[in-house]
């Protein structure tokens, strides 16, 4: 499934039913390096792919599996604020962005005809993996949607108070 599927398909549902979430613990993160390949893996497993082909940063998050992903300098400028220098490449810094979040249950799987695992192709073109019990998501005031597995969804956001 390509992205703007994904896209047509699940942001009406995100939009009135899913709910917004905030990144609740730090990353550490470095400079990418053109053509450099990074491996995202969660502790389920290989989600995705990505090959550096802007400049971009190298992001860790800090939950169990550390899973590293890739993100453009100005995204990754406008959601991230610097707090620390951890070593000659890397530094720790705090999310600023919110994202709105879907849990993919079984309900929504059946009713969206989508089997488990199913695979859809990532905003930076290569194919992500989603899982039943995952959370789709798409950052605010944006379009793309990704994937966050499950147990990195509750380790890493929390969510925010619903506007009254």
């Amino acid at each position: 499934m390509q992205q703007k599927e994904i896209q047509t398909l699940l942001l009406p549902i995100l939009n009135k039913e899913g709910k917004n979430y905030q990144k609740n613990k730090n990353v550490y993160a470095r400079k990418a390096v053109i053509g450099e390949k990074i491996d995202t893996y969660t502790n389920d497993g290989m989600e995705s792919t990505n090959t550096v082909q802007e400049p971009s940063y190298v992001i860790r998050n800090q939950t169990d599996a550390q899973e590293e992903y890739v993100v453009a300098v100005a995204k990754f400028e406008a959601r991230y604020i610097r707090l620390r220098t951890i070593s000659k490449e890397w530094a720790e810094y705090r999310s600023t962005g919110e994202i709105r979040a879907l849990e993919l249950t079984t309900t929504l799987m059946k009713q969206l005809h989508l089997s488990t695992p199913f695979y859809f192709t990532a905003d930076w073109g290569e194919e992500m993996i989603a899982r039943e019990g995952d959370f789709l998501v798409c950052p605010k005031n944006q379009q793309e949607i990704y994937r966050i597995a499950r147990k990195e969804f509750f380790e890493t956001y929390k969510i925010l108070k619903e506007e009254v």
